[in-house]
């Protein structure tokens, strides 16, 4: 995965366990796409200070996944929401059984409505 993307991933998911600075300068910089300037002329800090601070927020964040591994734990069960929902689908539209019709559906409901 394009590391930029990785970022503002882990950034959704452990954002708020950051410093208000830190948190700022990785919005800015992955999320509204300003550069190192324009950020640092927002802060009136130096070009290298901005750079400092997204780094080091960079790697709390992977430190952070290393240790709660929250990313990783929901893109598993983003998985098998999938196949139980592909699953559902399938015993919907093969079976002739109106309550096992009934619960495919209820079940492939159910998995959608948890992926939103």
């Amino acid at each position: 995965m394009e590391k930029n993307i990785e970022v503002s991933l882990l950034f959704d998911f452990y954002g708020e366990l950051l410093k208000p600075s830190g948190r700022q300068a990785i919005d800015l910089y992955y999320n509204e796409d300003l550069s190192l300037a324009e950020i640092a002329d927002q802060y009136g800090i130096t070009r290298q200070g901005v750079r400092d601070s997204i780094k080091r927020c960079e790697q709390q964040l992977f430190e952070f996944e290393e240790k709660l591994g929250l990313y990783k734990r929901f893109c598993e069960l983003e998985k098998g929401l999938d196949d139980i929902s592909r699953t559902a689908q399938k015993i919907f539209d093969e079976s002739q059984d109106t309550n096992a019709k009934a619960l495919a559906a209820c079940i492939k409901k159910t998995a959608d409505k948890l992926k939103e």
